[in-house]
């Protein structure tokens, strides 16, 4: 299943320029600009398994924010900052941080430590998942009908391995909306109904596994005859 990543940061270029990047990984980001803000968000999707977290933010600040997830979560956390000095640093990472990045950096180094600390917890599932005609895979990033491989941009992919992993379970349009396009998104949630369509089509006969549940959403389901 998709991993979710919480980043906290005031700056907002720099943390719209590092959720693309990660979105482009596959991740889902909730992204968020000051440490209250994070903490809430934090607690209310359980999902969450790694936080990127800025030290200087308005409200609580990273330290805050680091100090209120050791006292309930394990999940790995990274700090980010301007701040080059290492009494900082040292104060990060006795509090429980797993990593530390100088502001700037090079978003490659920044996303290959996030995968590091991410396999570390296992958090990263690279099994690949198998249902009737449609096989996922999971550390690819590609999906195969009938063993033809399907191209899927991302939001498509993240929208059928949510509905995937939460097998015979109806999601309603809020919750695909919330998980796959984040908590912050603005737009139209009709767009959910496009992609569902859009989607359908490029996997062919295992469309007919996408049930829609009417007034409420979508369901993964292979109780359905298979089309070939």
């Amino acid at each position: 299943m998709a991993v979710s990543i919480l980043l906290a940061d005031d700056d907002d270029l720099l943390r719209d320029l590092v959720k693309d990047v990660l979105e482009e990984e596959g991740y889902i980001v909730y992204a968020v600009g000051d440490g209250d803000t994070a903490i809430d968000v934090l607690w209310e999707h359980q999902d969450i398994s790694l936080a990127v977290l800025d030290i200087m933010m308005p409200g609580a600040d990273g330290m805050q924010v680091l100090k209120e997830i050791r006292e309930k979560s394990d999940i790995p956390v990274l700090m980010l900052t301007a701040l080059g000095d290492s009494g900082s640093e040292l104060n990060a990472l006795r509090g429980g941080a797993n990593d530390y990045v100088n502001k700037p950096f090079h978003y490659d180094i920044l996303l290959e430590r996030i995968k590091n600390l991410l396999k570390l917890t296992n958090a990263e599932d690279i099994n690949t998942i198998e249902r009737g005609i449609l096989k996922v895979d999971p550390l690819g990033h590609k999906v195969f009908v009938n063993d033809n491989e399907v191209i899927l941009n991302n939001k498509e992919y993240q929208l059928l391995e949510l509905l995937v992993h939460n097998e015979n379970i109806v999601l309603s349009r809020e919750t695909i909306l919330d998980r796959v396009w984040g908590y912050d998104y603005e737009g139209d949630i009709r767009t959910i109904d496009t992609h569902i369509k859009m989607l359908r089509a490029k996997i062919d006969g295992a469309g007919n596994y996408i049930r829609t549940v009417r007034g409420t959403g979508y369901c993964f389901e292979l109780d359905i005859k298979e089309s070939k």
